[in-house]
């Protein structure tokens, strides 16, 4: 646990930046404004689903128990019938902000504890700063960016929307490589 007693710092720092990032490329930057779509018949869906009372969770459309029933007649008929949805369902009301945000923020100190983790393993004390960025952000950009391309592969998120992404990680990257640059021991 030595890492944590040299690096308590720049994961903090880095933690705090990464989120105000994520944040701005949520908020104030425009390439995510138009990434969700709405339905032409958004209040049909919504009483639909209200109708199914599901709980919050992970739910799909059809939905196969099995890889017997998606390979039987009446499978593949209601797969070719579409469409296919992966939904993610949350409870009503306005969403809380507060616990979501210290979560998001938890999420990126958790982060940048590993790649903390990792570098302190790799790299000596005094290592020069553009050394400790190439590591770290390379570590970073795959944290950030790689744990989403299976949800385009597997589950229809649109290779666009990765990209977009994809580059919100970078940005977030890049600031975390450069906070561990400067402040690595």
């Amino acid at each position: 646990m030595q890492f944590l007693v040299d690096l308590w710092v720049p994961i903090l720092v880095a933690g705090l930046a990464t989120f105000v990032v994520s944040a701005l490329a949520w908020t104030v930057f425009p390439h995510h404004k138009k990434e969700f779509g709405k339905l032409a018949s958004e209040d049909a869906v919504m009483d639909a689903i209200r109708a199914g009372n599901p709980g919050p969770g992970l739910y799909s459309t059809p939905h196969m128990a099995d890889f017997g029933e998606s390979g039987s007649a009446e499978g593949k008929a209601k797969m070719m019938r579409g469409p296919i949805t992966f939904i993610t369902v949350a409870p009503g009301g306005v969403p809380q902000m507060g616990p979501m945000m210290a979560k998001s923020f938890l999420f990126n100190v958790f982060v940048a504890a590993f790649i903390a983790y990792i570098a302190w393993h790799t790299l000596p004390a005094g290592t020069e700063y553009l050394q400790v960025f190439r590591v770290t952000g390379s570590m970073g950009f795959m944290a950030y960016a790689f744990g989403s391309i299976p949800e385009s592969i597997w589950f229809a998120r649109p290779w666009s929307s990765l990209l977009l992404q994809a580059f919100d990680s970078m940005l977030t990257a890049l600031v975390l490589a450069g906070i561990f640059g400067w402040l690595w021991p």
